[in-house]
């Protein structure tokens, strides 16, 4: 007999949508996507059965809305369902088509035909990892990434802290860069990133990949790096920056993001005194993206 599983799905603002994400990591959840509809967006979460109770699940969607709160966006609606465990892994699937985001990229699931494109095109499974995409978030930093690496990438490497599905590494190597490093806490991201390293025929030795955070990528590297790349929270992103001097060179650049237009301000006052430089901010709908260099 299947295993059962609940299907948690919030209906929210497209501005929660990231910390949606974020406390379904923190539930416990295997897994998550989002579906966006205009201004608002459909977050789902996959979890066994037996680890919850309806108790739980009741909280769970009273913090979402004490989020929604804070945040001065409409209350999220959430309801959950049982469903087997075949159901799960692929009910999200249905939903996810190939996507152009800036000039050169095409994101493909890996389980679609490779189209014919002028475009770079990125075979991607994301497994239960998060990175599609689809969101605002990922697709600007894909496309800071085009800006930077341009025509002519040279001997760029990059270090990708909180990787997900290894989307932004992997585009960083199709576009030409010469080597990536990737981190994240989730062993479940690290696994999905090997596989997407598989699925676009990139040399093993030139994406080095390993659970952890910027500690563990500490280690990793054999010298410092000329690009970082971090796209997650901005609560984290804070905290993460000071442990950052060792990975950089003084000549070094950055793209962040995950970060709501009205937390950037704290994020680039840490930036300041740390010896970085906002460059540029770029933004879509209530997000924004981060373009920094060296001071």
């Amino acid at each position: 007999m299947s295993n059962s599983w609940w299907e948690i799905q919030v209906f929210c603002d497209a501005a929660l949508e990231e910390t949606a994400i974020w406390r379904f990591d923190n539930f416990g959840c295997r897994g998550a996507s989002s579906q966006n509809q205009g201004s608002s967006c459909v977050v789902s979460g996959y979890l066994p059965q037996q680890q919850v109770q309806l108790l739980d699940l009741s909280a769970f969607a009273l913090l979402l809305k004490q989020d929604a709160l804070c945040m001065k966006l409409p209350a999220p609606i959430v309801q959950w369902r049982i469903i087997d465990e075949e159901d799960w892994s692929s009910s999200w699937k249905t939903y996810w088509k190939p996507q152009e985001i800036g000039d050169r990229f095409l994101i493909n699931p890996a389980w679609l035909p490779i189209p014919n494109s002028d475009r770079i095109v990125m075979q991607l499974e994301p497994g239960v990892a998060f990175g599609t995409g689809d969101h605002a978030t990922t697709q600007l930093c894909l496309e800071a990434l085009e800006m930077r690496l341009g025509t002519d990438p040279g001997e760029v490497t990059i270090a990708d802290v909180g990787c997900g599905s290894g989307i932004l590494s992997v585009g960083a190597l199709l576009m030409g860069a010469k080597k990536a490093y990737a981190v994240d806490t989730d062993p479940l991201a690290v696994k999905a990133t090997k596989e997407n390293i598989e699925l676009n025929h990139i040399d093993p030795s030139r994406l080095i990949v390993d659970q952890g955070s910027v500690a563990e990528l500490i280690q990793l590297i054999d010298q410092p790096v000329d690009g970082l790349v971090c796209n997650i929270l901005a609560e984290v992103i804070i905290e993460l920056i000071p442990q950052w001097t060792p990975l950089i060179k003084p000549t070094s650049w950055g793209i962040l993001s995950g970060i709501l237009l009205e937390q950037a301000k704290p994020v680039a006052d840490t930036l300041e005194a740390n010896g970085w430089i906002v460059a540029a901010l770029w933004k879509r709908g209530d997000w924004c993206c981060l373009n920094i260099r060296r001071s």
